[in-house]
């Protein structure tokens, strides 16, 4: 990690976006052209910017060599509209740049972009502050409260807080935290993972590059535990989730030839209209997957490319921080496309470009783009999604340092503490002294503590109305098994069982099942096309 040198975020897009235009303007060769009877020094023609400009970004390590001459061509209208460059007459904006003999030249003023300015948090870490075990007080909800200094802690302090081992203090007492809340564990999650992906981008700050408020700990949370064998997320809200007719299609492109998802008939060609339908989808989205707010992030993960574990481990970090919706589309477009460039069964998608060519360069503007019209959308996208496509599977596997971490974090909270007198304020209402009990009392007490919160985990597991019967009976019966004695003392009889599991439903067998039928069956007619 050590020797890397990252742009500095905000404006990591901006530098390249000017280092570009440097490199172009230092090195396009111009001289003496004519047109309409006339010479124009200083000059070059659309065909020899287009030819110069592709040759440099191929052999530039920011961009590499899948750029295509379209997308050069691309840039250069970028340009022209931002007045890098303007034609012979002096025009740009409404002109559109073309790649023949038309002639352009450099204006004069600077055609570099400024810098954004982005507001700082008061506090010189951007990164919300951690919970800690004597944290008593909720968090606050509003989540651009500047962070506080963690205490340093001195010697002294830290003796009286191990008075124990040093001999000097007699009396102490327990201290265990409230219970954590689901939005304190959203917020540690949050908190540790923006605190990773700096680590991992070798950044000493992520202003610039991430704004905490757009992050939800929620996302985070349900990116990791809210998963499917396949490791792919499962949406709360089907309504989030893409339409049947667009899963369909994918599962049947990624198959083929096997296309058990369409009883359509196959024809020549119909693999095109599937893909099109494909990305004709994608292509609606209101925004990348990748989301606007995330686009510097994934910039400044450009430059680790080349040290493939430490960029897969940073897109393991960033790619948590997408909505669920995203990142499930995310992930079935990136198979998608791995599938159909590794498929040699698939007959050519297009007439003179190659598949995989083909697939990056049709969905990249779906994964990757800036808010800002004036950016390297294309020629970013391209690289980074090619990588994340070589890469998905290992990318939306979830960091295991990541998750180690905040488990720990979370266990430690809920651990109980030992408190002595004096060593911090006291959070108890009436402290209790520890003394020497007799070894009877020791045993009565540690059978009482060891059944209590096993008797509340029973009382939760029978309160808990979200789990559905099935579920409950399933491990209620777990729970008998392990621990029969806590559970037939809860429940003595069989009428005390039953008063408050719900009983299991019979299931009508399938000879019975036909004196049940209300209405009169009905075959169900599905019809798809993928033809416009």
């Amino acid at each position: 990690m050590e020797g890397r040198v990252i742009g500095p975020g905000p404006y990591r897009a901006t530098k390249l976006w000017n280092e570009t235009i440097k490199l172009f303007r230092g090195g396009m060769p111009l001289r003496r052209h004519w047109a309409n009877f006339r010479y124009y020094d200083f000059s070059f023609t659309g065909s020899e910017a287009v030819d110069y400009l592709h040759r440099l970004l191929k052999h530039n390590d920011n961009f590499g060599p899948e750029v295509t001459r379209y997308q050069t061509l691309q840039l250069l209208r970028k340009f022209l509209k931002a007045h890098v460059i303007e034609d012979i007459k002096g025009r740009h904006g409404t002109e559109d740049f073309e790649d023949n003999s038309h002639l352009y030249r450099f204006p004069t003023m600077s055609p570099l972009k400024s810098f954004p300015t982005r507001p700082l948090l008061r506090d010189c870490s951007d990164l919300p502050r951690l919970i800690r075990w004597d944290d008593y007080e909720e968090l606050p909800q509003r989540e651009n409260i500047a962070p506080m200094k963690s205490a340093v802690m001195t010697t002294d302090l830290w003796n009286k807080r191990h008075s124990v081992a040093i001999g000097d203090v007699n009396e102490c007492k327990l201290i265990r935290r409230k219970d954590i809340t689901p939005t304190q564990v959203d917020h540690i999650w949050k908190s540790m993972t923006i605190a990773q992906l700096q680590r991992v981008l070798g950044l000493k700050t992520m202003d610039g590059v991430l704004n905490p408020i757009h992050v939800k700990g929620k996302h985070i949370v349900h990116n990791v535990f809210s998963i499917n064998k396949t490791g792919i997320v499962v949406l709360e809200n089907k309504a989030e989730d893409m339409p049947y007719w667009v899963v369909s299609a994918m599962k049947c492109l990624a198959n083929w030839p096997n296309c058990k998802e369409t009883k359509q008939p196959v024809y020549p060609g119909f693999e095109r209209d599937v893909l099109r339908t494909v990305a004709d989808y994608f292509h609606r989205l209101k925004e990348p997957l990748l989301t606007f707010h995330l686009y510097e992030v994934f910039v400044n993960i450009l430059s680790l490319l080349q040290e493939p574990d430490i960029a897969t481990e940073a897109l393991q970090v960033s790619s948590l921080l997408l909505p669920p919706p995203n990142r499930r589309r995310l992930q079935l477009l990136l198979r998608l496309m791995a599938r159909v460039c590794q498929n040699p069964q698939l007959p050519p998608l297009n007439d003179t470009i190659a598949t995989r060519t083909l697939m990056v360069q049709m969905f990249s503007n779906c994964v990757l783009g800036s808010g800002d019209e004036m950016d390297l959308d294309e020629l970013l996208s391209t690289k980074l999604v090619t990588f994340m496509m070589e890469h998905h599977n290992t990318i939306f596997q979830v960091p295991t340092k990541l998750r180690f971490q905040v488990e720990e974090h979370l266990s430690h909270l809920r651990r109980v503490q030992i408190k002595y007198a004096g060593s911090d304020t006291d959070f108890s209402m009436s402290p209790a002294f520890c003394k020497q009990i007799s070894k009877v009392d020791a045993e009565e007490q540690k059978v009482i503590g060891t059944q209590t919160p096993l008797q509340e985990l029973l009382e939760g597991l029978i309160a808990d109305k979200e789990l559905p019967a099935k579920d409950k009976r399933k491990r209620l019966k777990q729970f008998q098994k392990s621990y029969p004695e806590i559970y037939h003392k809860r429940f003595p009889t069989e009428e005390s069982k039953a008063a408050v599991i719900p009983e299991k439903t019979p299931k009508l067998k399938p000879h019975l099942m036909l004196f049940n039928i209300k209405k009169p069956f009905q075959p169900f007619q599905r019809s798809w096309s993928f033809r416009a």
